[in-house]
């Protein structure tokens, strides 16, 4: 939808699908879904259906008009592997991430038994990185999903974090955010679920990112996401090679 985000793992978000439905706890708050029913009923307002699962073909060739290079967060406002988008659909989606070769695709799923099932059916070039979300040890099954898939730079999204995940398969992924739950609701991520995951991570030199403490007041972002005295900023750029920025 934009060419420039306030999530901080990302340059841009683009959204050939819109709306979604809930399948986890880490669903509850949903801020995706916040953000939509606002505009519900607003004529003309691409929220003017909500939350409602929708296809927007018209948004299909958009990274095609940006000419600079960006990370880019497919479906921040959906799931590309939801059950009622088609096959045929998230091949369209693919085909113009493999066209648009010098952007970098961040796709992410809470729906991995999907993906599994799909993944020979789609194009795995190298500048689209897959992820799964897992917000507690019960979803840890969703990396493992991930990692049967040909993707050829894996992810995992623990955000927001809700419990402690210790058996987090890190070895095989190449990159790993963590973050707290914001917003009026939020929900508490304690300092050593998130420590546990970031020792995991630095042992097996995956890359790790802690993208926000959350709370409910603001969600200590930026500057204010510190762990034992230190900002975690690391960037995957190949399987076997990682861009690290600690401060």
């Amino acid at each position: 939808m934009s060419d420039r985000s306030a999530i901080e793992w990302t340059d841009a978000t683009w959204n050939p699908v819109r709306g979604c439905t809930k399948v986890s706890p880490g669903c509850k708050h949903c801020y995706a879904e916040t953000f939509a029913e606002r505009f519900r009923g607003v004529p003309g307002h691409p929220f003017e259906q909500g939350f409602d699962l929708r296809l927007v073909p018209e948004k299909l060739m958009q990274p095609l008009q940006w000419a600079r290079s960006r990370r880019i967060f497919v479906n921040s406002m959906s799931d590309l592997f939801h059950e009622d988008i088609s096959l045929d659909y998230i091949r369209r989606v693919f085909a113009v991430m493999v066209e648009a070769h010098w952007h970098s695709f961040q796709v992410l799923t809470k729906r991995s038994k999907r993906l599994v099932a799909l993944s020979l059916e789609l194009p795995w070039p190298a500048n689209v990185w897959m992820g799964v979300s897992i917000e507690s040890a019960e979803y840890t099954w969703r990396a493992h999903d991930l990692m049967s898939t040909p993707a050829q730079v894996k992810f995992v999204s623990a955000e927001p974090l809700l419990g402690p995940i210790p058996e987090l398969p890190v070895e095989g992924l190449d990159w790993v955010i963590v973050g707290g739950e914001s917003g009026p609701y939020a929900r508490t991520m304690e300092l050593d679920w998130a420590r546990e995951v970031r020792n995991k991570c630095c042992r097996h030199g995956v890359a790790f990112f802690l993208k926000q403490l959350g709370g409910r007041r603001k969600k200590r972002s930026g500057s204010e996401a510190i762990l034992d005295g230190k900002r975690w900023i690391e960037w995957p750029l190949t399987p076997s090679r990682l861009i690290n920025v600690t401060v």
